[in-house]
């Protein structure tokens, strides 16, 4: 089953999204996702389970249409027209990676989802769990997701304009990137993404960080579902990320 991503004239709203896309080229995103890619190509259908705490949530957002996991339906379902997508949005804020774990069977496995966006850490790094025992509890969740037959990807900790406040932060970054590797799991380069946007001046400080210092705010949202929707439709496409910048304006 062929299902091409999607273009076509490019009106305001996708010239404003190209800011989105501001330095993709250093923090890619390019995932393998066989199962994902399988289960469209066979079914038409993509279910995708998004896991995580206040990020997925949509915490800081005017309202539940507006947080990450709903723009990558409305963005996916864009690109591939032909499928039938559905993202279950399983965010509980404030949760630790050992809270989410806990819920992995019920409120993901039991969803029969192609593919899992694991959101996590940012609960373990305040309460500062410790390295040694946040490995363990990760690399029990990926096995789990990946014993159940379904594609993983791992979401990087965001860039944060005070991360002094958090001695460990570095650390605890280096501990989701180690349980991904050893287990082959992507990660969504979320640091360098958010990195980039900030030094770009495309963006103000408040468009992208709420008033907490933490949080994203919809900008910030939309911007992450829009860079998830481009690795993931080229992925299970075998396509390009679409390229916006090259089609007529239409004002």
């Amino acid at each position: 089953m062929a299902l091409p991503a999607v273009a076509g004239p490019m009106t305001l709203a996708d010239a404003a999204d190209q800011r989105c896309r501001a330095g993709a080229s250093a923090s890619g995103f390019q995932p393998a996702l066989p199962i994902a890619t399988k289960t469209l190509r066979d079914t038409g259908k993509l279910t995708i389970v998004a896991i995580g705490s206040s990020t997925t949530a949509g915490a800081g957002a005017s309202g539940e249409d507006k947080s990450y996991p709903t723009v990558l339906q409305d963005e996916l379902r864009r690109r591939l027209p032909q499928a039938e997508i559905r993202v279950v949005n399983r965010g509980v804020g404030g949760q630790s990676a050992y809270e989410m774990l806990t819920r992995m069977n019920t409120d993901v496995i039991e969803q029969a989802p192609a593919l899992v966006i694991w959101q996590t850490v940012a609960a373990d790094v305040v309460n500062h769990v410790g390295e040694d025992k946040l490995a363990k509890i990760l690399k029990k969740g990926i096995r789990k997701i990946q014993g159940a037959g379904i594609d993983l990807v791992m979401m990087d900790l965001p860039w944060l304009q005070r991360a002094d406040r958090y001695p460990h932060y570095d650390d605890y970054r280096a501990v989701l990137k180690r349980a991904a590797d050893a287990s082959g799991v992507p990660v969504f380069p979320r640091y360098g993404m958010m990195k980039e946007w900030a030094h770009s001046q495309r963006f103000t400080p408040e468009e992208l960080i709420g008033m907490n210092g933490t949080e994203l705010v919809e900008a910030g949202y939309r911007c992450l579902a829009i860079r998830i929707a481009d690795g993931v439709a080229a992925a299970v496409t075998t396509a390009r990320p679409e390229r916006t910048e090259a089609r007529k304006v239409t004002y």
